[in-house]
C-alpha cells in the first residue's frame, strides 16, 4: 500500500512511491522516532509527477523546501536541484541518498540565497511555513521560468495559508487547485511571462530600539519586522563578559544578541551559528554594518556546533526554537543544549531564554546537573547552566 510505514529501525521508515521504495530518516535523529520524514503531500506530488515525467528523460527538476530529502531521493534518477534554507534539510538529503545507496552526482544542493545555473523544466515546491521565504524564492527564480515550465506546489491542507494562492498569482501566474487527497492538496501554476512583478522586498531592515544599530532580516528570519519579545527580555539580562574565550550565539537569527555582546565585550570574539542560511547572512550583514568588515566575529551556517572543538567556548547564548517546520517539540532545543555542553570549557556557561511553559530547566539539569534562574517575566525565563567536569560521562 502506497504511503504505508514499515519500521526499519528506531528512526528509519520505508517511503513507498510510484518511483520505488526508499528508506528515509528525519533529522535530528531521535530514539523511538514516531514521525515520518515525509507526508501525504509528498506522496501526492510524486504520484502526479510519475504520470507526467519518466526516468531516463533529460528533465531538470528544481525542488524547493524538501525538509528531509523525500522528494529528491524519490527523483534520484533525474538531475535534481534541491533548494532549501536549512542546513539540516541538506544534511538529511545527503544521508538519505547514502542510506539508499544512491550517488549524489546528479544532485545539486542550493541554499535559499542561490540561483540555479540553468532553467528547470519542472519545479516542485513544498509550501513553507513562512510565505515571505516563498515570495523571496519565487521572485529570485522567476527569470529562469518560461511558459513551458511546469510548476506544482504541494502542502497539507491545514498548513496552506490563505495568502499562498494570492502570492503565487502575484509572482508567477494563474493557479489551479487539485482535489484534496489524504488531507493534502496540489496547486498547479501557469507561468505568465508578461506579468509585472514587484521588486523583491527582502531583506528588510530596522533600527534596533534604543540604539543606532541597523538590523538586517532576510525573508526566513524569525520576527523580521521588529525585535521579538523573547530577545528583548534577553537583552535586558545579558551575561557579564567572560574573562577569556569564545562567545557563541547559537541559533543567532539576525545577530542581535551577538551584536550587543560585541558592544559590551569589545575584546571578545563572537561566533554566530544558525542552521538557516538566511539567518547567518542576516547576522553577518548586521554585525558588519555595525563594526565594519573586520568585525571580530565569524559566521557559520551549520547544524548546531558540529564544527567547534570540545571545550573551546567560554559562553554560549541560546534562544532556541520550539518547533521544526509545523511540528512543535523540544528536540531542536535539546540538541542545541547538548552540543553547547560539549563545546563549553570547564566553568563555561550556557544562557538560555525560553517560554516559561517549555520546561527547559529540567533538560538543563539533566544535561548539566544544574540550572539557575537568572530572570523571569510572566511569559519568559532566562536560565544559566555551568559546564562542570563531573559531567564528562554524559
Amino acid at each position: 500500500m502506497r504511503g504505508a510505514v514499515r519500521v526499519m529501525s528506531q528512526a528509519e521508515t520505508l517511503f513507498e512511491t510510484a518511483f520505488g521504495s526508499y528508506r528515509l530518516t528525519r533529522l535530528p535523529a531521535r530514539r523511538r522516532e514516531l514521525l515520518r520524514a515525509w507526508d501525504a503531500a509528498d506522496e501526492y506530488l510524486l504520484d502526479t509527477v510519475a504520470e507526467e515525467v519518466k526516468p531516463g528523460t533529460q528533465s531538470r527538476i528544481l525542488v524547493l523546501n524538501d525538509s528531509f530529502g523525500a522528494l529528491a531521493v524519490a527523483l534520484h534518477e533525474f538531475a535534481v536541484w534541491s533548494l532549501s534554507d536549512s542546513v539540516l534539510a541538506h544534511e538529511a538529503t545527503r544521508q538519505n541518498y547514502s542510506a539508499n545507496g544512491f550517488s549524489t552526482e546528479r544532485l545539486k544542493l542550493l541554499t535559499s540565497l542561490d540561483v540555479p545555473a540553468e532553467s528547470p523544466s519542472l519545479v516542485l515546491i513544498r509550501a513553507p511555513k513562512t510565505l515571505a521565504l516563498l515570495e523571496y524564492q519565487l521572485t529570485r527564480l522567476r527569470p529562469l521560468f518560461s511558459a513551458q515550465t511546469t510548476v506544482i506546489v504541494a502542502g497539507m491542507v491545514k498548513n496552506m495559508q490563505p495568502g499562498l494562492w494570492k502570492l503565487l498569482e502575484k509572482v508567477l501566474g494563474p493557479t489551479r487547485t487539485s482535489l484534496a487527497r489524504k488531507k493534502a492538496r496540489l496547486i498547479r501554476v501557469s507561468f505568465d511571462p508578461d506579468l509585472v512583478v514587484p521588486e523583491n522586498p527582502y531583506p528588510t531592515r530596522y533600527i534596533l530600539e534604543n540604539t543606532g544599530f541597523r538590523i538586517t532580516n532576510h525573508a526566513n528570519v524569525f520576527s523580521r519586522a521588529k525585535l521579538d519579545i523573547g530577545t528583548r527580555f534577553f537583552l535586558q539580562h545579558l551575561p557579564p563578559c567572560p574573562p577569556a574565550g569564545n562567545i557563541i550565539d547559537l541559533g543567532c537569527g539576525n545577530g542581535v544578541l551577538a551584536l550587543m555582546m560585541l558592544q559590551d565585550c569589545p575584546g571578545s570574539r563572537v561566533h554566530c551559528v544558525d542552521e538557516s542560511y538566511m539567518a547567518v547572512a542576516s547576522a553577518r550583514e548586521t554585525l558588519q554594518d555595525a563594526f565594519g568588515q573586520t568585525v571580530s566575529a565569524s559566521f557559520h551556517a551549520a547544524w548546531n556546533l558540529s564544527g567547534f572543538d570540545a571545550g573551546s567556548a567560554a559562553l554560549v547564548l541560546c534562544n532556541p526554537p520550539f518547533h521544526q517546520q509545523h511540528i512543535v517539540g523540544d528536540q531542536i532545543a535539546t540538541a542545541m543544549f547538548r552540543d553547547a555542553r560539549r563545546v563549553l570549557a570547564e566553568g563555561g556557561e550556557l544562557w538560555v531564554v525560553g517560554n516559561r511553559h517549555l520546561g527547559y530547566h529540567k533538560t538543563l539539569k539533566r544535561l548539566f546537573g544544574n540550572a539557575e534562574l537568572v530572570a523571569s517575566s510572566p511569559k519568559f525565563i532566562i536560565l544559566r547552566a555551568v559546564r562542570r567536569k563531573v559531567l564528562d560521562h554524559h
